[in-house]
């Protein structure tokens, strides 16, 4: 095999070993739900950029919270939403929440930390999800060990309309998707579906419970698997073109040809 084959070859498990330190540094915060909130009745708006640890912070209380939100990537070197947040805001700062049922502009990962679970969730922040000294250091390192992907932004084909991504923060597939819809600023809305119990700890073909899979009754999962008959992220519909796909290696390669720019 002619060795310029090989880091082609090596490019994806490498990715997926990066992701899998990201979510380990993070010490896998954003996989279980720790309170189901009630979805609000308009959209939670995220102005984020993927690779920021400050940012992740954020994302991770919306699964703790199994909260949906629609997010507006905000590369540097973006052009889409960048002027929309600075406008809202004052600053071109990030992360930054905008929730409209409660009239709330937030900048500050911590405070809104907070707030979501205060408010939505209404109980204090647990204690996994409390700041620490260490954890800036520790968020850092899970960027780089991804190269930094999700920080800068490349040119693209905006679509018409927002996409659609079934996800949570800790999935190091997930991240890999969420990544290059930063980098490509397409927008989309994030239905995060959390680990809803121990049972389902675990890839999806190797879950800790072996047997069936079965959803607790009631919950974002099991309405998602009576629709797919499996519970499987990361899962990206785009109403633009109608398609829908899992597998990580898919999307990022649809997403390439639909809205890349060579």
């Amino acid at each position: 095999m002619p060795s310029s084959v090989i880091p082609g070859l090596l490019a994806r498990p490498l990715a997926v070993a990066g992701s899998v330190t990201t979510s380990t540094l993070a010490g896998w915060r954003g996989c279980m739900v720790a309170k189901v909130a009630p979805q609000p009745e308009k959209p939670l708006v995220l102005y984020d950029m993927e690779a920021c640890p400050y940012c992740r912070r954020v994302r991770e209380a919306l699964t703790a919270l199994h909260l949906d939100a629609d997010i507006r990537p905000c590369p540097k070197g973006g052009q889409r939403f960048r002027d929309q947040a600075q406008t809202l805001g004052g600053k071109q700062q990030f992360p930054l929440l905008h929730d409209e049922n409660n009239g709330q502009v937030m900048y500050e990962s911590e405070d809104i930390v907070h707030y979501l679970f205060t408010t939505y969730g209404q109980r204090p922040v647990p204690k996994m999800y409390r700041f620490r000294p260490h954890q800036k250091l520790l968020g850092n390192l899970g960027s780089v060990a991804r190269g930094l992907r999700g920080l800068r932004a490349d040119k693209s084909r905006a679509p018409a309309q927002a996409l659609h991504l079934w996800s949570f923060e800790g999935s190091p597939y997930s991240r890999l998707v969420r990544e290059r819809l930063c980098e490509l600023e397409i927008p989309y809305r994030v239905h995060n579906l959390g680990k809803e119990h121990w049972q389902e700890i675990g890839p999806a073909s190797r879950r800790l419970k072996a047997g069936p899979y079965q959803p607790a009754p009631g919950g974002k999962r099991a309405a998602f698997f009576d629709r797919h008959q499996r519970v499987q992220v990361p899962y990206l519909e785009d109403p633009n073109s109608g398609e829908a796909l899992y597998e990580s290696a898919a999307i990022l390669a649809y997403l390439e040809r639909q809205y890349g720019v060579a």
